[in-house]
């Protein structure tokens, strides 16, 4: 114990001693460094010749170290660029996507514009909102109802073909039922050789053919189109082509495509003149009467 105790009396005087030199020759080197003098510059010159050179394996770790932050930064960089560009990545494949839904919305505008009509008809546009395709029913429903004037039975074709008929009015909305629904039924005309004929769905997207006269006339991509017999379309709007189905029906491939439906064109069709007087209808000549003749009669 008193050995410990004496080592501790030296030791803490020798301590403060060397703490107190390096303190004080740091304070000289600050204040040579300092000195704006020539004399302390070649001082200054002369320890670094001195001095450097021979401490360069001790700055070897610091040079090393200095080198490994900046790689560090660099790399911390790079990765900040990364997620950058995959933010800039991903919002331009949102706007690709955009781009290719107007590009698509704008191609079949431009189909609505192709699509060759009577000059006597006329139309209203829609957008299709929902499609209510199930296996018992083909139908879609449009922005416009009788407020645009649409009525039961008219026509809708989109830019390649006849797609339906109107088959219930709202206000501002209205259902399409398409030519492919099982209830569907319109009269059509086989070119060219001006067949008549039926064309049914049976919610397939390849409606069939009936009340065919002569099938054996009909071949495989003759063109169908309305025959507007009953006032119920306008004649020769397109249909589509015939093809004979898998169980050796007439059927018919639709021009229109009606699994992507997004604009519609309604034609409004003249209504058939309605009787409202009895004027202009003969009426039959009252039959003779028969039997004994009355008082009124001179009997």
């Amino acid at each position: 114990m008193a050995r410990g105790r004496s080592e501790d009396v030296y030791t803490r005087p020798l301590r403060r001693l060397f703490v107190t030199i390096a303190c004080v020759l740091l304070l000289l080197l600050v204040l040579l460094w300092r000195i704006d003098n020539p004399r302390a510059e070649g001082i200054r010159a002369a320890i670094v010749d001195r001095v450097v050179p021979n401490m360069e394996w001790a700055l070897v770790p610091v040079t090393w170290a200095g080198r490994l932050i900046e790689d560090f930064e660099g790399y911390a960089r790079v990765y900040e660029q990364n997620r950058e560009l995959r933010r800039e990545l991903q919002q331009m494949k949102s706007w690709r996507e955009a781009a290719i839904q107007l590009e698509q919305e704008n191609a079949r505008l431009l189909d609505l514009n192709k699509v060759r009509l009577s000059p006597e008809l006329t139309y209203v546009t829609g957008v299709v909102l929902t499609d209510s395709g199930s296996p018992f029913r083909r139908s879609v429903l449009l922005n416009i109802g009788a407020e645009d004037g649409i009525r039961d039975g008219w026509a809708a074709m989109d830019g390649l073909g006849l797609v339906g008929r109107i088959s219930g009015v709202g206000a501002r909305t209205s259902r399409v039922l398409l030519l492919t629904d099982g209830n569907s039924r319109i009269p059509v005309t086989i070119e060219p050789a001006r067949k008549r004929a039926i064309l049914a769905g049976d919610t397939t997207s390849a409606p069939a053919l009936d009340f065919v006269e002569n099938p054996e006339d009909v071949r495989a991509g003759d063109r169908i189109v309305t025959s507007g017999d009953g006032g119920v379309f306008p004649p020769d709007l397109t249909v589509g082509q015939v093809v004979r189905g898998a169980d050796g029906r007439l059927r018919v491939r639709l021009a229109a495509d009606t699994s992507r439906l997004e604009f519609l064109r309604v034609l409004r069709t003249r209504e058939a003149p309605g009787i409202d007087t009895s004027g202009t209808i003969l009426v039959p000549a009252p039959a003779p009467v028969q039997g004994p003749p009355t008082p009124a009669n001179g009997g």
